[in-house]
């Protein structure tokens, strides 16, 4: 039993390593060392004080193995006077309890101690010398493999411990800018793992008359990360801890005066490494005159052509204000607020920033009337998309539910309440325990305007719901829902389809909670084709068992709807590769008669590919929904989700409903039959501007339609700096943050981070158009104009010609025409050929 003796002050040498980077020599590493001595005395029977004695830190930057460690003289003058006071801990039969320390004792230097503490436990058993179980540590709860030998000549114990850290029950990791990824089945299943962890501890131990005592001990962890085959090298971060038993001695250690509060276990805990930027790229030494100077240089070197060194000097811009006050921020906007090339630098970075302080700023700004409309709809929908969702960012998100929101145009109002939405769904993605009274406003909202019969109110507060994804929601959304609310026979059928939408997230969290639902809408034969098609999709989110499937499988064969039959046949069908068991199952029930079905009806299309040795993939989905009375397509929806590094990400969303077009289409004089193509193109497209038919069209849950997309919404904004404005609008159009922090076993924490920014300059001829308007929550817009652009190719080889004209000329009216005409562009230079 592993024990140290009463009255005994144990004195141990410990050094802990920490090197991070490529495994080849001659390549740059960073890394950090601590040494010190470690004292260690039984002050009770199972409480012991743990006291550092001589603490060194040193810090490694350089080519390996030919540079060598510098002391990290600042580094240990901050934090000396912590190192010096001792902690206690709750110790028996070689297992760590609770941790106590004074308050002030920071989170970072107790994770040292715990480093340290992590060595010492040791689950023995009398009467196994090989076995298996789960431990806790630093990591979490992970499987420990014990192999236990005796030395007869030396009279030692040999223990030797390995763990798996890729695989822990309560694991200890922080993910930042991953809340809309979800973890990819299939990427899981490759041999390859992106990141990989395993460590593995030594142990000589003597025994004594309390009990066997720790002689030495030498720990090695070693945490792989590759974006690609590891067979091709990968990124390593190496820690290595040994402790030696140097004497016992009969001096006592003194605790400080003071309470001594518990601070948790032997978990790592996360403290200001959540709010650091690993990868400084300029040292700050006084943020606001460093945020002049490269506003200033930003400003003045992208006016005519974007500078080559634009996205990383955004990248400064935006570690600068994340280190600023609110008050520096203040002062730097009173200073250029009237300057419209740098306002808008401004407006592009402190949105990035994600702080609590940069979504202070744009809440003050917005009450304070300094913003416009759309200023202030930019800045806080990529506020909330890249804030950390913790208690403060989410009270300043409740901005959103202000009865000043409620003044702004509706377009503008729909982006800030989704925008909400996807805030709550971040923040439940950290706390899966989260209140529901986060939504109880939006739950409020949707039974008052239910009971008003407010069409555009309930469609509101459905999608905010659905961007939230809240299991607490499912109740209000199905009084909307046929056959389970008395007010869905008010309800359009646009609302109910609607209604089953906003289940899809929360199927995904709760699929039991919403399985019977969905699967009842779909059984329902007396709805219409459209709403069932739509319960379908929602069904398939829940992950359905075999014996599912096959129930709906055999409701499928006596299908009276054709629609309802080919689009449920497709779908499944589609998924015999994701879904293999229960869908195959289904698909051999109905095969071969729903084969024969016309191509022409209501279709969901699924296709995905995962590469194994480069560990990538994407996964497209499409439903073509059909108006069985016309033989036309009613409602279109566009799927694509990426694969990368273990997890996948909804890159894009994108819908487009067409009530009326056919009857317009026929009213329209038909053209020549014999014309060429693009003139058929054109044909349809008169058609269709000449109609206010289109439906909203959604992206990531946010409406776009004719009127959005038609609105100069900069041109408000800066109308009364016109003269000034240059002719070149630069802009960054993308800039993402993407983090993974784990802990190590010294106590110090690894972080995988992507980092990515990009900076364009629009021409503008005549009025200005908002090309970074966001019409998504997740991702920046303009890149959706060029992805939208392939949609119609894929599409066209499902339709004949009519419908390809057709699916040609809506997207491109949509997206592309008053982008084209305000920048200038010829039509071949918009590919879908605009007019």
């Amino acid at each position: 039993m592993l024990s140290f003796a009463a009255g005994k002050t144990y004195v141990y040498k410990y050094e802990g390593l920490l090197l991070g980077g490529l495994p080849q020599e001659g390549l740059g590493k960073a890394g950090v060392k601590v040494s010190s001595k470690v004292l260690i005395r039984a002050e009770a029977s199972t409480t012991f004080l743990l006291k550092l004695q001589d603490p060194q830190l040193f810090e490694y930057a350089g080519i390996w193995p030919q540079d060598s460690f510098s002391p990290a003289a600042k580094l240990l003058a901050a934090l000396n006077a912590q190192l010096q006071i001792p902690i206690k801990f709750e110790y028996a039969n070689g297992v760590v309890g609770k941790i106590y320390a004074p308050a002030g004792v920071s989170a970072t230097v107790l994770n040292l101690y715990r480093g340290i503490l992590n060595i010492l436990q040791l689950n023995l058993k009398n009467t196994q010398n090989v076995y298996e179980m789960h431990e806790a540590g630093t990591h979490g709860v992970c499987k420990a493999h014990y192999m236990i030998s005796e030395d007869a000549k030396t009279n030692q114990i040999i223990v030797r411990k390995s763990k798996d850290l890729t695989h822990c029950h309560e694991r200890v990791i922080k993910d930042i800018g991953l809340a809309y990824a979800e973890k990819c089945a299939e990427c899981q299943q490759v041999r390859s793992k992106s990141l990989t962890g395993t460590a593995t501890h030594t142990y000589i131990m003597k025994p004594s008359d309390a009990g066997a005592v720790v002689a030495e001990a030498t720990v090695e962890e070693l945490h792989q990360f590759s974006l690609f085959n590891t067979i091709t090298g990968a990124a390593q971060m190496k820690a290595k801890q040994t402790l030696t038993l140097l004497e016992v001695q009969n001096t006592a250690i003194a605790p400080i005066g003071g309470d001594y509060a518990a601070r948790g276990s032997l978990k790592y805990e996360f403290a200001t490494e959540i709010l650091q930027t690993p990868i400084q790229l300029l040292k700050i030494n006084n943020a606001e005159a460093q945020i002049v100077e490269v506003l200033n240089h930003l400003a003045t070197n992208n006016m005519d052509v974007v500078h080559e060194d634009a996205p990383l000097k955004f990248l400064q811009l935006v570690q600068l204000l994340r280190v600023a006050t609110f008050e520096k921020i203040q002062t730097i906007w009173d200073q250029y607020k009237t300057k419209p090339v740098h306002r808008r630098w401004i407006l592009d970075a402190v949105p990035v920033v994600g702080t609590p302080v940069a979504l202070r700023f744009i809440e003050e700004k917005f009450h304070a009337g300094e913003f416009t409309t759309a200023e202030f709809t930019q800045a806080l929908l990529v506020g909330l998309h890249m804030a950390t969702a913790d208690p403060a960012a989410i009270q300043h998100t409740r901005l959103a539910l202000s009865p000043k929101i409620k003044a702004i145009p509706r377009q503008w109002r729909e982006v800030v309440m989704l925008g909400y939405g996807s805030m709550v769904a971040k923040h439940c993605a950290e706390d899966p325990a989260c209140s529901p009274d986060l939504l109880k406003p939006i739950h409020d909202l949707a039974a008052e305007a239910i009971s008003k019969a407010d069409i555009f109110e309930v469609t509101l507060a459905l999608k905010a719901l659905g961007n939230a994804g809240h299991p607490a929601s499912l109740k209000p959304i199905m009084k909307i829902l046929p056959g389970f609310g008395a007010a869905a026979a008010n309800m359009p059928m646009k609302v109910q389809v609607d209604a089953i939408l906003a289940l899809r997230n929360i199927a995904k969290k709760e699929p039991k909670m919403v399985q019977p639902v969905a699967l009842q809408l779909f059984m329902d034969r007396t709805l219409h084709p459209e709403v069932r098609m739509v319960a379908c999709i929602a069904l398939v989110e829940t992950k359905p068992s075999a014996a599912l499937m096959t129930t709906v499988a055999g409701a499928m064969d006596k299908e009276p709807s054709m629609e309802v039959a080919s689009f449920a046949y497709s779908y499944i069908k589609s998924l015999t590769r994701s879904m293999a068991a229960a869908a195959n199952v289904a698909i051999r029930m109905l095969c071969p008669k729903m084969d024969r079905l016309s191509y022409l009806s209501s279709t969901a299309l699924h296709l995905d590919l995962y590469v194994s040795p480069v560990m990538v993939g994407a996964a497209g989905s499409a439903f073509i929904i059909n108006d069985a009375a016309h033989q036309s397509c009613q409602t279109v929806v566009a799927k694509l989700v990426a694969y990368l590094a273990g997890a996948a990400a909804d890159v894009l969303e994108v819908g487009v409903r067409t009530e009326g077009l056919q009857e317009a289409l026929k009213r329209t004089p038909a053209g020549d039959e014999n014309a060429d193509r693009m003139t058929k193109i054109k044909h349809t497209l008169k058609a269709v501007s000449s109609h206010q038919l289109l439906q909203p069209l959604e992206i990531a849950f946010a409406n776009v339609d004719k009127t959005f997309i038609e609105q100069e919404s900069i041109d408000q904004a800066v109308q009364p700096c016109r003269t000034e404005l240059p002719s070149n609008i630069p802009s960054p159009l993308l800039a993402a943050e993407i983090r993974r922090i784990i802990p190590t076993a010294v106590g110090v924490p690894m972080e995988l981070g992507f980092y990515t920014a990009a900076v364009a300059a629009a021409a503008v001829n005549g009025k200005i158009l908002n090309l970074s308007v966001s019409t998504s929550i997740k991702y920046p817009n303009l890149i959706f104009y060029y992805i939208i652009l392939l949609i119609p190719f894929m599409v066209s080889h499902f339709f004949p010609e009519h419908m390809e004209m057709y699916i040609y000329g809506v997207l491109c009216h949509v997206f592309m025409r008053k982008y084209c005409i305000s920048t200038g562009l010829s039509c071949k230079a918009c590919v879908c050929g605009c007019v």
